[in-house]
């Protein structure tokens, strides 16, 4: 009996489709840079500076730093998506500011 050829299944290389990166001006008057993440992308345990509560691996969120910020890693926040879209009525946590 012949074998049957099973086609390999490709890794992707970098990132195929990267998220779409937008700027929002806070009400604090500063812009700051806002990337989605896939829940299929998020595999680490995040704490969202606007509820204080973790964000959970394979859950969609936000990453969001200061565009001006020349701080790279280490000024990027992970934001629920909820929690970032109603930042301005309510403050933000000491973790944040």
């Amino acid at each position: 009996m012949a074998k049957r050829r099973v086609p390999r299944r490709r890794e992707p290389v970098g990132d195929p489709l990267p998220a779409p990166r937008r700027i929002e001006t806070g009400a604090d008057g500063y812009d700051y840079e806002v990337r989605p993440v896939a829940a299929a992308r998020a595999t680490k345990i995040y704490r969202c500076p606007g509820c204080d509560h973790e964000i959970r691996p394979a859950t969609s969120h936000l990453v969001v730093w200061p565009a001006d910020s020349s701080g790279g890693i280490d000024d990027r926040r992970h934001w629920h998506t909820s929690c970032w879209a109603h930042r301005e009525r309510r403050g933000p946590t000491r973790r944040w500011s």
